[in-house]
């Protein structure tokens, strides 16, 4: 299979983020006291919003393309925050970072119209919604009324698929059509098959080799898949202990034709996902055109 073309272009805070050009990352900031990743910023007494701005001043110092802030936790059995907790959380950490990287397009976690409002008020660009599927897009007239690209996620309350790439690409597509009845444009929408959101193991790494099947959805796609349980369970690791699992994910995502990576370890990320462009998508400069003697050396 292959894509009929690219993605329309999307300029975000001046940035155009040219999808199938090179593939994007985006940072992950926990504003949690509970995240699955064990980075949450709210686990250690202190100055979270300092902590925030140092780290997503770090990402971008790394590479990052964009930075994702979330104040909710969406691990397994994860205890629900309301929603004063989760604004108060994230939106003096967005203020901060904005003001610390005017430049840098944010995106908010979040499955609560109230906190994507706003954290769009706050300086975030991008709606990352958790919920998309299972919430019937209902952070799409938020996204739509500021004009704000919407990535709309993949989830089901239970691992019960006959097909899960078909029903997730199924799913995807309804949850599309709710977002531009809702009055997003269709070209703001990014689509995000929800790796360990209602899936098994066997589902997930199904999902995972079978990325090309969203190119009909004719979006761009955001893969989330760092750290993540599949990768303990297949290795046999903590999450502390799954960068290389992670990387795999993202090498092969890009190949399977992921335009958007969201990672908890920016550097190494972004140079899997630089070395992985340079095969799959082109582009790369030789020695005639930078002047190096790069094709001289076998090393």
């Amino acid at each position: 299979m292959r894509r009929s073309g690219p993605p329309v272009p999307v300029t975000v805070r001046g940035t155009e983020f040219r999808f199938g050009a090179r593939t994007y990352v985006m940072g992950i900031v926990n504003v949690t006291p509970d995240s699955f990743s064990g980075d949450g910023l709210l686990q250690d007494p202190g100055d979270a919003v300092g902590a925030a701005v140092a780290q997503a001043v770090r990402m971008a110092g790394e590479g990052a393309d964009i930075v994702d802030i979330g104040g909710e936790s969406t691990r397994p059995g994860h205890r629900p925050t309301d929603e004063a907790d989760e604004l108060q959380r994230v939106s003096g950490v967005i203020s901060a970072i904005r003001e610390r990287l005017p430049d840098v397009p944010i995106s908010i976690d979040t499955s609560k119209p109230g906190v994507a409002e706003a954290a769009l008020v706050a300086g975030a660009d991008i709606v990352n919604d958790v919920a998309a599927v299972t919430a019937a897009a209902a952070l799409a007239p938020v996204a739509a009324a500021y004009g704000a690209p919407y990535v709309v996620m993949h989830g089901r309350a239970q691992p019960e698929y006959g097909d899960v790439v078909a029903e997730v690409v199924a799913d995807l597509r309804r949850t599309l059509d709710f977002a531009e009845r809702a009055g997003c444009a269709p070209d703001s929408l990014i689509v995000d098959p929800g790796i360990g959101f209602g899936k098994t193991v066997p589902q997930n790494l199904r999902l995972l080799g079978a990325l090309e099947a969203l190119w009909e959805l004719e979006r761009p796609i955001l893969l989330g898949a760092s750290r993540k349980s599949t990768i303990g369970t297949v290795l046999e690791l903590p999450v502390d202990d799954r960068v290389e699992g992670t990387l795999a994910t993202t090498a092969l995502g890009i190949a399977g034709g992921v335009d958007i990576v969201r990672v908890h370890d920016v550097g190494a990320n972004v140079r899997v996902a630089r070395m992985s462009d340079a095969i799959v998508r082109g582009g790369w400069q030789d020695a005639d055109a930078t002047g190096a003697n790069a094709s001289a050396s076998p090393s």
